[in-house]
C-alpha cells in the first residue's frame, strides 16, 4: 500500500493539535452575514439550494418578488424542498406538494382526505437580505443578526457608486487556506505570467480579537494588460494595505483599487469564494483626463475575464493542491515564512473555538432542534 493509502484522516477539531490543524478543521461562525448567491441569479419563481457547513437551505424569491430562506428538508419524507417549486409565496414541495410559507410554517397538504398532519413542526428560516448586488444569509441565533452587520462598503452604496464587478468560484479546499492564499503575497511566482504583484516585502502586521491588518510594499498590477489601465500618476501602486476582518477579508491600493473577499465554507473541504472589485477609475491610454464611470465599468467588464479571472483561476489551481497535500501530510510540520499566515490561522481556530463555546452553554436557542426543526408555537 502506498503512503496515501495508509494515511490517516487529518484530525477534527476538538483533536487537533497545531494551529494549522485547528485552523483546517474549523467552521466559519455561522452568527454572522454570509454571502451565498448573487441577488440577479434568484428570480422570481426560483428555489435554488445553498449550502453552509454541511447546512442545506432553500433559497426561493416568492411571485411577490422577496427572498426567502428556510431549511431545505420537507418533514414529510425528507425531500429537499429544492426539489419543489414556489407557489405564489409558498415553497411547494415535490412530493405531496406540502406548502410551506415565510415563516417555515405547514400552510397547505393538498390531501386532507387522509386526516391533518400530526407533526406541528415549523422549518427554521433564516434572515436575507440583499447588499451589493449579492444575496447575504445569517445562518446562525437570528437574535444576532443586528448585532453583527453586513460590512459597510461606502463606494458602493452612494448616489454615485464606484465601478464595480464581482466573480465567485467553488473550489475543493478549506476555507483557512483561501484566506491564507489571499493574504500572503509570497507566492508572485504562481502569477509569473500575470503579475498582479512583484516583489512584495511585509512593512507591517498586527493582530487583535477581530481581524488581522496588515501592509506590503510591492509593485501592483505589473501585467502587460493590467499594467496599461492603472493611473500611476494619480495613484499609489507601490503598496498595499490588507485586512482579515473575520469572517471577511478586503484590500485597498491607493484609495482607488479596492476589494472585498467572502468565504461561503460548504463543507470541511469546500469553499464558494465571492471576489468583489471596485475602483475609482482606470487609466486609458492616450486620454489625459479621468475616466467617467461608464467608461471605467467597460473597461472592468473586459479585464474581468481577460485578467482577473484568470489570476483567481490559478490560485484555484493552487488551493485544491494544497487541500489533497494537507490530507496526506496533515501531520508534517508546518514550514511558514510569513509571520502573518499564522495569525490568520489563530484567528480562525479561535473564532470557532469560541462559537463552540457558545453552543455548548447554550447561547444559541435558535439552533435547530435534533430533528432539524423548530417547535411551533
Amino acid at each position: 500500500m502506498s503512503s496515501a493509502q495508509t494515511q490517516s484522516p487529518p484530525p477534527i477539531f476538538t483533536d487537533a493539535k497545531t494551529t494549522r490543524q485547528k485552523a483546517r478543521s474549523a467552521g466559519l461562525d455561522p452568527d454572522r452575514w454570509y454571502v451565498v448567491e448573487y441577488d440577479k441569479a434568484v428570480k422570481k419563481g426560483q428555489v435554488k439550494e445553498v449550502v453552509f457547513w454541511n447546512n442545506s437551505i432553500a433559497l426561493y424569491r416568492d411571485e411577490e418578488g422577496q427572498l426567502n430562506a428556510v431549511q431545505n428538508r420537507c418533514p414529510h419524507r425528507h425531500l429537499k424542498l429544492t426539489h419543489g417549486v414556489v407557489d405564489k409565496c409558498h415553497l411547494r414541495c415535490v412530493y405531496h406538494g406540502w406548502a410551506f410559507d415565510r415563516e417555515g410554517k405547514l400552510v397547505d397538504y393538498s390531501h386532507d382526505s387522509f386526516g391533518k398532519p400530526l407533526i406541528k413542526t415549523q422549518l427554521r428560516t433564516y434572515p436575507v437580505r440583499v447588499r451589493y448586488g449579492l444575496i447575504w444569509l445569517f445562518p446562525g441565533d437570528p437574535a444576532l443578526a443586528e448585532v453583527h452587520k453586513i460590512p459597510e462598503i461606502p463606494e458602493l452604496s452612494g448616489d454615485n457608486p464606484w465601478a464595480s464587478f464581482a466573480a465567485d468560484f467553488t473550489w475543493k479546499t478549506h476555507h483557512s487556506m483561501v484566506i491564507d492564499n489571499i493574504c500572503d503575497f509570497a507566492h508572485a511566482f504562481l502569477h509569473r505570467k500575470y503579475r498582479p504583484f512583484i516583489d512584495a516585502k511585509l512593512t507591517h502586521h498586527e493582530a487583535d480579537d477581530d481581524r488581522v491588518y496588515l501592509t506590503y510594499d510591492a509593485y501592483m498590477a505589473g501585467g502587460r494588460v493590467s499594467g496599461i489601465f492603472v493611473d500611476r500618476n494619480r495613484v499609489n501602486t507601490q503598496s498595499i494595505e490588507l485586512c482579515y476582518q473575520y469572517p471577511y477579508q478586503w484590500t485597498n491600493t491607493g484609495d482607488s483599487i479596492k476589494n472585498w473577499s467572502f468565504m461561503l465554507p460548504i463543507n470541511d473541504r469546500t469553499t464558494r469564494a465571492f471576489f468583489l472589485f471596485y475602483f475609482d477609475a482606470v487609466t486609458i491610454p492616450f486620454l489625459s483626463v479621468k475616466t467617467p464611470k461608464w467608461l471605467t465599468q467597460t473597461v472592468l467588464n473586459i479585464a474581468k475575464p481577460l485578467v482577473f479571472k484568470p489570476i483567481l483561476l490559478e490560485d484555484g489551481v493552487a488551493l485544491e493542491a494544497e487541500q489533497l497535500g494537507y490530507e496526506e501530510h496533515w501531520d508534517a510540520p508546518p514550514i511558514e515564512l510569513n509571520p502573518v499566515v499564522p495569525l490568520f490561522q489563530k484567528l480562525t481556530a479561535r473564532k470557532w473555538e469560541e462559537y463552540l463555546a457558545r453552543k455548548t452553554d447554550g447561547q444559541n436557542p435558535a439552533q435547530p432542534t435534533e430533528d432539524g426543526a423548530q417547535a411551533a408555537a
